[in-house]
């Protein structure tokens, strides 16, 4: 009894922790892309908790690594700007809150960026920038040391290995394969519907015929 006793002290124990670790997790500036390759295209999302107390969160800076795409996605009450160099490259993206609009305290928000093509790199870095509603300004640019996990570390994502088809989840694609097969579906379609009117042409016209030859016969009898 006792030793089953201590399992579960021990065992609640390890729990604890395991959720206190995560809440710590919890709060940082994070990013997340199911499934995003090197040198492919994903929809980032930055997950954004307002760890203050007595402010709210009122805008975010992103940097990116250079990218050819960059594209965020409607907000309402939020204004997204993409700053670019003079290769037309995407360097950050920046959402700013309307007046009277916040991330409270409390709270987290979720920024969309649909982006490519992503280093080929197994993992990259997105230094962010939180602003709150009191100007306080956090940095999320520190990188990590070894196991040990810094203060404020960066959003990063891991890549996977490039599946060599050029995209990613969330990737935009060429809408020429989709109208040829459209088209192909369609021909297809209407081919099919001709052949069936025929057929219904042909029965209808033996029927007529039938009809008409009985006629005659009943015609001559008569």
């Amino acid at each position: 009894m006792k030793n089953i006793t201590r399992a579960l002290v021990g065992s609640g124990a390890t729990a604890a922790l395991l959720l206190a670790g995560s809440g710590i997790a919890a709060a940082h500036v994070t990013v997340v892309a199911p499934g995003a390759e090197q040198g492919g295209y994903s929809v980032l999302t930055f997950r954004v908790p307002t760890e203050s107390e007595t402010a709210g969160t009122t805008a975010l800076t992103v940097e990116l690594p250079g990218l050819r795409s960059a594209r965020t996605e409607p907000m309402p009450g939020w204004t997204a700007t993409i700053e670019k160099n003079p290769e037309q490259l995407a360097t950050s993206v920046t959402w700013t809150a309307d007046p009277g609009v916040e991330v409270g305290p409390g709270q987290f928000q979720q920024f969309v960026l649909s982006a490519g093509p992503l280093p080929e790199e197994e993992e990259v870095a997105f230094p962010a920038t939180q602003t709150y509603s009191d100007g306080e300004v956090v940095a999320w640019d520190q990188a990590a040391t070894g196991d040990e996990e810094p203060e404020k570390p960066a959003p990063s994502l891991a890549l996977a290995a490039s599946s060599g088809d050029g995209h990613a989840s969330g990737a935009p694609h060429s809408t020429e394969n989709t109208d040829t097969t459209a088209a192909a579906e369609s021909g297809s379609s209407t081919d099919s519907t001709a052949r069936w009117l025929g057929g219904i042409g042909l029965v209808l016209g033996a029927l007529g015929a039938a009809l008409g030859l009985g006629a005659v016969i009943r015609g001559r009898r008569a």
